[in-house]
């Protein structure tokens, strides 16, 4: 092995570095421009106390006190854990369920699919509407079953404080379920009929099959949902607005609409951008509980 031919190696893996630093340029400063500055701005915003018109005033902190120390933001964060509570239990039993079941369809499983996705694909807006049209209690399907004689439904829901925040995560759920199940049946497709196969020679039944078999198979794509789920129930605006705008009386704000109510109704951009941080980090404290998990030795 001469000097000569191992230089001309190292000269040869330079080159595909830089080849490969090329490649990513674009994408790399793309996600400069548009995540990693106005990340950084944001960060400045929130301590400072900014109207979002003219200069900024630095004023460390105060923005961060202000939030933990307000009782609405405080609400809003308790919200948000409800929902994460609420979507990592509800949407996995039906959506796993589902799938499980769908797996076993040997005709038509085309047409499930199609079914369970399509809510996903109408826009939040639009679902959020027409289900607060049939929550209506004077003219939606509350109104008919209460006049069919049904207890329960004599009430407005979104008008309730103890219900209206899960009657809007049903809403959701009703629009997410149905891809989270489309999702789940994939991953049960590529679980290797072998693996059943052994399973039923052992003598295991369907339930023992579905826990020791099924669950072990999907469990990366089971863990990898559960935790954009998780990362999603602190994000979550769009139904909360368009069906409560956080009411009644702050009973469904979470920590997004706190955010848009401070920034474009009391024009406290700091105060909003501190809150938009705050939501940022309870993300990021999820995705590190999966980074450690990882790092333990589970499959995600």
């Amino acid at each position: 092995f001469k000097i000569g031919d191992y230089l001309k190696i190292k000269r040869r893996k330079s080159r595909v570095k830089r080849g490969a630093w090329l490649f990513i340029l674009p994408i790399l400063l793309l996600h400069i421009f548009t995540i990693l500055v106005p990340a950084l701005v944001g960060i400045y915003f929130s301590l400072t106390d900014w109207s979002g018109f003219g200069p900024a005033t630095f004023i460390g902190f105060e923005n961060y006190r202000t939030l933990f120390e307000d009782p609405g933001f405080l609400q809003a964060l308790r919200n948000n854990f409800k929902w994460l509570v609420f979507f990592a239990t509800v949407p996995f039993a039906i959506a796993l369920t589902a799938a499980f079941l769908l797996s076993q369809v040997k005709r038509g499983g085309f047409f499930y699919r199609i079914a369970y996705f399509l809510p996903y694909v109408l826009p939040a807006v639009v679902i959020g509407s027409l289900w607060k049209f049939i929550l209506n209690p004077d003219s939606g399907i509350t109104a008919i079953l209460s006049n069919l004689g049904i207890p329960g439904f004599e009430k407005a829901l979104l008008g309730q404080p103890s219900t209206a925040l899960l009657t809007i995560a049903f809403v959701d759920n009703w629009h997410y379920w149905g891809f989270l199940a489309t999702i789940l049946l994939v991953a049960l497709q590529s679980v290797s009929p072998e693996l059943y196969e052994a399973a039923k020679i052992d003598g295991a039944n369907l339930r023992q099959q579905f826990r020791y078999v099924t669950i072990p198979g999907i469990r990366p794509t089971l863990v990898f949902m559960f935790m954009m789920t998780s990362i999603w129930s602190f994000l979550v605006f769009e139904y909360v607005w368009v069906m409560s705008q956080g009411g009644p009386a702050g009973s469904t704000e979470v920590m997004a609409t706190y955010l848009f109510k401070a920034a474009f109704r009391e024009f406290s951009a700091g105060l909003a951008a501190a809150a938009g941080l705050t939501m940022t980090v309870f993300a990021g404290m999820i995705i590190g509980v999966f980074l450690v998990l990882r790092k333990k030795g589970w499959e995600i």
